[in-house]
């Protein structure tokens, strides 16, 4: 393996954390690589195209590097400008569409301290690896009949493609209730499905009265206590108390949350804390795992439990990994 291929620090996931810990691994003068499976910021990319962030735009910055946006909550589009200008700002070094397949540890090679990553270009060496995949990857699925069908989906993009359409949204919480009300304005025919009796409390508080007006005068249709049991081409099929109801639909738009993927940090090697909430194992002051060298940032701290980790509060992460790598190295560790 050539010297080029060798890395102080390798970063799993190219999303705001990732970047974050590039940039405080710049300021240390450590080389550091992102690998992303997909685009730059794989994830904010799949938000909704109109997208306004809960967050400030203050809250997001990172890198000392101010966010400004036309609004105090900047957009989806003004995201994705502000990471690309951070990643080309300090030069950092992003293989976007370069998916990790397997990190193997260094008893496993005898790499004399080193971790190996493999990824579907490429093989490299280094010292310290940071997790920072995020959770918005992979939907909690519905589990039922019909979902593999082509009108099926798992992620929210533009109202523009459910113009005078049938369309069923299963969920009540942000992505939810903001496709609910686009969909409705863009005059799509829209009918909700919801597990519980009421819209998430969760909901924005800008969105939350909107969407239950609407509800509430009949524009758009809403299901409490409702669960989903079969979609087929032409209507969807959900029971509502001991009632069976069959409806026409064009779309459904499962938006029901993501999760992290758990097998994958399983098979890096990760150890959870519980089976139920899948959090890692990690040190809270340095964010290592129990994998020595091997760190953890940002919402995928949160393992399921992903209402509870956001931008704003784990950009400390990046600083708090990089104390810790300083100090490994300065103790030839």
């Amino acid at each position: 393996m050539g010297l080029k291929n060798f890395w102080d620090i390798i970063i799993v996931g190219g999303g705001p954390s990732g970047i974050n810990c590039a940039i405080e691994a710049h300021k240390s003068n450590l080389s550091a690589l992102i690998l992303e499976k997909g685009v730059m910021v794989n994830s904010l990319f799949h938000f909704p195209v109109n997208m306004t962030f809960f967050s400030t735009s203050r809250l997001l910055e990172i890198g000392q590097i101010p966010f400004v946006s036309h609004n105090e909550k900047p957009t989806r589009q003004e995201s994705l400008e502000y990471y690309r200008r951070l990643v080309q700002h300090y030069h950092l070094n992003y293989n976007a569409y370069e998916e990790v397949l397997e990190i193997l540890p260094p008893e496993t090679t005898n790499a004399s301290n080193k971790y190996t990553v493999k990824t579907v270009k490429n093989e490299y060496a280094c010292s310290y690896i940071i997790i920072a995949t995020g959770f918005y990857d992979k939907p909690n699925l519905l589990k039922i009949p019909g979902e593999q069908l082509p009108k099926v989906k798992h992620y929210y993009d533009d109202p523009h493609r459910y113009i005078n359409q049938k369309v069923t949204i299963i969920g009540a919480a942000n992505s939810a209730c903001d496709a609910a009300l686009e969909i409705w304005q863009k005059g799509g025919q829209v009918t909700m499905i919801i597990r519980g009796n009421e819209i998430s409390p969760r909901v924005k508080y800008w969105i939350k009265p909107n969407i239950e007006n609407r509800i509430k005068e009949g524009s758009i249709t809403a299901h409490f206590n409702s669960q989903v049991t079969e979609i087929l081409n032409d209507s969807i099929t959900f029971k509502k108390g001991e009632e069976i109801i069959s409806i026409e639909n064009d779309w459904v738009l499962a938006l029901t949350g993501y999760q992290p993927d758990i097998n994958f940090l399983s098979h890096l090697g990760l150890i959870f804390d519980n089976p139920m909430n899948c959090k890692p194992l990690f040190n809270e002051i340095s964010l290592e795992t129990t994998m020595k060298g091997v760190y953890i940032a940002g919402v995928v701290c949160g393992g399921m439990e992903t209402s509870k980790l956001f931008i704003e509060n784990t950009r400390d992460h990046a600083e708090k990994i990089m104390s810790d790598i300083l100090e490994k190295k300065s103790n030839g560790l």
